[in-house]
């Protein structure tokens, strides 16, 4: 036998992962390509395996082995993508399906910053990296407050890098900060994001104090007096440079300082001269700032600003530190007392906004408002509804209540069965309404209340009957609808809701009255034909009506028949009557025979002799006859 020449092919070719399609951030990962060559050759011809990600090639290798491995040492997100393999033996080629790989999570990232103590004012440089992934990656950093864990700031960025570094300024409300940031990757076409990174701690120390205010003379100004108005700041040694200091009365500058701690306004007391003075002091983006009234005004100081009618109401108008003024009190625009004390028995018109003022020489300065309210208590509410005597079930009945006296706003709870079913709040004393669909007989309860001390008051009780409307008319029979003679018949009709009395009516069908009617507190009517006949064949309904309304069955067919008995005695009487008539026609049938037969013999016979007198009888027919037979028998015998 010759030799084969030299061929050879590929059978098949795969691709396994190990140890699977998804992998871990970090693990290891083998791609494997399974190359099944056939061959006349004793030795395995060598053949080319290529592995390719995404159509670029990324390994290969020159071999006779089966098996060909491309191995990936801590696969991280960038490695996953769509892999395949092929084998190229000469000029034959073999490609594997495309298998996706997909690396599962994105490593913390590492945080660090510039400086770990800062002024407000300065800048904390962040850096945040990811140094096993490659870019593109997004990343985010948040400022945080140790303390309140209140997110201050927050910066995002996408980076052709695998790092990122961000600038943020320290303000002035900043104390104890910490930054983290997380990174974001594109993983084929799934997002994956790590988990935040904090940095370390951040104190921030203050560049300087919040501005205080030292005026003088103490106490209360009079017009006339040299005011001194001085604004300082303590400054730490980590400033290079002075803040600016600015005084403002109002919006208006009115002194400066740059190279001092403080700045000095000095002015001659006048009316004028009052106001809101402000001292702001910035460097750079940082801006403290605090402020005073000048000439302080008055205090209008209450025994209450919210009491019942008839309570007493007390109220002291004063100025710290000062030892004499001109005090009026007034209500709105209306003056009440020219002194420093108002007392009175409060009315409930005594509510509105009272204020007081302070007079020294020329300058007078008025307190702030004061809202005083006086409560009247609520007259006790009266409950009433807009239904007739009785409510039909299912429809609604409006229940209001109103408290005729008292100080709005009044809250109305309704009662329903003693319990709370809703609550209105109105600015009026006209009636507040609610809706109810009761379902049964219920009584209801309003309680007002308002803002004086006294307990809610409880109106009287509203007792409301409801009547369910009759519904479901049905008539039924007894036993069957068919019916034999002389047995009981029984007719019902029931409904299935509705409130007593209840009139049932019965009726036959085209008859335009009732053959029946009965009233009555239940639900269902009954009528009795103790011995029912073919009369009461027919088709039968029932009407229901109450107070509410009224409501007609369905068609009832009833069908009577005879007892089989009744049946049998009909038969027998109607043979018997049939077997009488025949017998009297065959009787009637054979007197008719004989007489056809007699009428000739007497038509052949010699008429009778006339009688001489006219008071002689004829002779019996039958005995002519007879005779007349007699004598012709004896001629024919002769």
């Amino acid at each position: 036998m010759s030799a084969l020449p030299l061929a050879f092919t590929i059978n098949t070719i795969q691709m396994d992962s190990l140890p699977s399609w998804k992998v871990q951030n970090g693990h290891n990962l083998t791609l494997q390509c399974l190359v099944d060559i056939s061959t006349t050759s004793k030795v395995r011809p060598q053949h080319l395996v290529l592995f390719y990600k995404d159509d670029v090639l990324v390994y290969n290798v020159s071999s006779r082995e089966h098996t060909e491995s491309f191995f990936i040492p801590q696969a991280r997100v960038f490695h996953s993508g769509m892999y395949k393999c092929t084998a190229i033996l000469n000029n034959k080629e073999k490609t594997t399906p495309e298998h996706e790989v997909l690396v599962i999570g994105v490593p913390n990232p590492t945080v660090t910053l510039d400086k770990k103590e800062v002024t407000e004012g300065g800048v904390v440089t962040v850096n945040c990296s990811v140094k096993e992934e490659k870019p593109p990656i997004y990343f985010k950093i948040e400022k945080v407050e140790l303390d309140t864990k209140a997110v201050k700031q927050k910066r995002e960025k996408n980076s052709k890098q695998n790092s990122v570094q961000m600038d943020f300024p320290i303000e002035e409300q900043d104390h104890m900060l910490v930054f983290r940031c997380k990174a974001t990757i594109m993983s084929g076409i799934t997002l994956q994001t790590s988990e935040f990174t904090r940095s370390e701690l951040v104190t921030v120390q203050e560049s300087f104090s919040t501005p205080k205010f030292d005026v003088r003379p103490s106490g209360m100004i009079i017009e006339g007096d040299q005011v001194n108005i001085k604004c300082t700041v303590q400054v730490t040694h980590l400033v290079q440079e002075f803040p600016e200091i600015i005084i403002q009365k109002d919006k208006a500058i009115v002194a400066t300082s740059k190279r001092n701690h403080e700045a000095v306004y000095s002015v001659m007391a006048m009316v004028e001269n009052s106001g809101r003075y402000t001292c702001k002091v910035e460097s750079n983006r940082i801006s403290k700032v605090s402020s005073i009234m000048l000439f302080p005004k008055p205090k209008l100081e209450f025994s209450s600003n919210l009491l019942d009618q008839g309570n007493r109401l007390d109220l002291f108008c004063s100025v710290p530190g000062t030892p004499s003024a001109n005090f009026s009190i007034q209500k709105e625009d209306m003056v009440f007392s020219q002194d420093q004390n108002y007392s009175i028995i409060a009315r409930e018109w005594d509510s509105g906004v009272y204020s007081c003022t302070a007079g020294i020489g020329k300058v007078v300065k008025r307190s702030d408002p004061v809202q005083i309210n006086v409560c009247e208590m609520p007259s006790k509410p009266r409950i009433f509804h807009d239904a007739k005597a009785e409510l039909i079930k299912g429809h609604a009945i409006a229940v209001s209540c109103q408290s005729i006296n008292g100080t709005a706003p009044v809250t109305y709870r309704l009662l329903k069965a003693r319990d709370v079913f809703h609550t209105l709040t109105v600015n009026s004393n006209h009636p507040v309404t609610f809706t109810d669909k009761p379902t049964k007989d219920v009584e209801y309860q309003c309680l007002a209340d308002n803002c004086h001390s006294h307990p809610q008051l409880l109106s009287e009780i509203l007792r409301v009957k409801v009547i369910a409307a009759v519904n479901e008319v049905t008539l039924s029979i007894l036993s069957s609808t068919e019916v034999q003679s002389g047995d009981e018949m029984v007719l019902r009709c029931s409904v299935k809701e509705g409130t007593g009395p209840i009139t049932f009516q019965f009726y036959k069908e085209k008859d335009s009255r009732p053959f029946h009617e009965t009233i009555l507190n239940e639900t269902q009517a009954f009528w009795i034909e103790k011995q029912a006949s073919k009369k009461q064949e027919g088709r039968y309904y029932c009407v229901a009506s109450n107070r509410a309304n009224f409501a007609t069955s369905d068609t009832l067919t009833v069908r009577v028949f005879l007892a089989p008995w009744k049946k049998g005695l009909i038969a027998v009487v109607v043979i018997g009557v049939i077997i009488a008539t025949l017998i009297v026609a065959a009787k009637c049938y054979f007197l008719r025979k004989v007489r056809a037969k007699q009428k000739p013999v007497e038509m052949s016979r010699p008429a009778a002799p006339l009688l001489n007198s006219n008071s002689e009888k004829a002779s019996d027919p039958n005995v002519e006859a007879n005779s007349h037979y007699g004598k012709a028998k004896a001629s024919y015998n002769y």
